[in-house]
């Protein structure tokens, strides 16, 4: 299999991803991970293994009224044919508002394995991009997202 073609599997693994928590679907996130999976949130919770990021999900989407991602894939590097890392920035916009909140602008992380002819993430992290006294960096990082199609 080409590169171009892993690329856009991987990429669509993480779009699959964000349509799951746009979507507030607790399961439909957790189904895209391996047995072994591990998920590191917003806050810094590591969940292990599809059922307990589920569940923590499933808490979170029925206690907090969950703003949309806007993302966008920066990189996605291939490591073999069967493994590679996806870069990405998201922003949101919070409930009530009409504009990306810097604030809650951060850099995700996605490890992709081929398991079955069928791509997982193996682990999927979410860092805060808060560049403590640099707001001109988050300024043009929620420009840049501000110009994504999604």
């Amino acid at each position: 299999m080409d590169n171009t073609r892993i690329k856009e599997e991987v990429t669509d693994l993480y779009q699959k991803l964000i349509r799951a928590w746009n979507n507030r679907s607790a399961k439909g996130m957790a189904d895209l991970y391996t047995e072994t999976g591990e998920q590191i949130g917003f806050d810094g919770s590591l969940l292990a293994g599809p059922d307990e990021i589920s569940t923590h999900l499933s808490e979170i989407f029925a206690q907090h009224p969950t703003p949309p991602f806007t993302s966008k894939v920066k990189e996605v590097r291939l490591l073999g044919e069967e493994s590679a890392v996806l870069r990405a920035i998201v922003g949101m916009v919070p409930p009530g508002k009409s504009e990306l909140n810097p604030e809650l602008n951060a850099h995700q992380t996605l490890m992709a394995v081929k398991i079955n002819h069928e791509w997982k993430v193996e682990l999927f992290q979410n860092t805060p991009a808060q560049y403590h006294g640099r707001p001109d960096l988050a300024e043009n990082m929620t420009e840049e997202l501000k110009n994504t199609s999604n």
